[in-house]
């Protein structure tokens, strides 16, 4: 009995998918701080960058949060300002998001329009202005790791 196999054509598809680099912040891990960057992804299209927040024990009722509508990164040393395009998880100024207890976690997302890929260090500005903004000056991403945090490691079932 002879039996006849057909050799199926190999088809090369190019890589569609814009390339994606996350990259974890250590310091994210240290539980004494109020405010945390939690890690820094950056695509063809958009830099996106997560924080956590604990609402402080110096605020009655929990306190509030909120992100102005204007807020920007930029490469540290540069004029060159990007933008936010969402705010994914915060409220956008007037609107405020009240803590229901000091000591509460939250977290929360800014997306922003892609950085040029040879960008090492960035300034995270809210506003720049007097009073209290969630503001970073000469973020040193470098060094961060490029493999998640055990946080983020997705846990069995078993």
């Amino acid at each position: 009995m002879d039996t006849t196999i057909k050799k199926k054509i190999e088809v090369f598809r190019e890589q569609t998918d814009p390339q994606v680099i996350k990259l974890w912040n250590p310091d994210a891990l240290d539980h004494t701080k109020d405010l945390r960057m939690k890690s820094i992804e950056f695509g063809d299209d958009y830099t996106r960058i997560d924080f956590i927040f604990r609402s402080s024990m110096v605020y009655i009722n929990g306190g509030w949060i909120q992100m102005e509508r204007n807020a920007f990164i930029r490469p540290t040393g540069s004029t060159t300002k990007y933008t936010l395009l969402r705010a994914i998880g915060i409220p956008i100024a007037p609107l405020k998001h009240y803590f229901k207890h000091q000591g509460e976690y939250y977290t929360y997302s800014l997306i922003f329009p892609a950085l040029p890929m040879d960008t090492k260090t960035i300034d995270i500005i809210e506003k720049e202005a007097a009073g209290t903004y969630f503001n970073f000056y000469g973020v040193d991403y470098s060094k961060w790791m490029k493999i998640p945090h055990p946080m983020d490691v997705e846990r069995s079932n078993n």
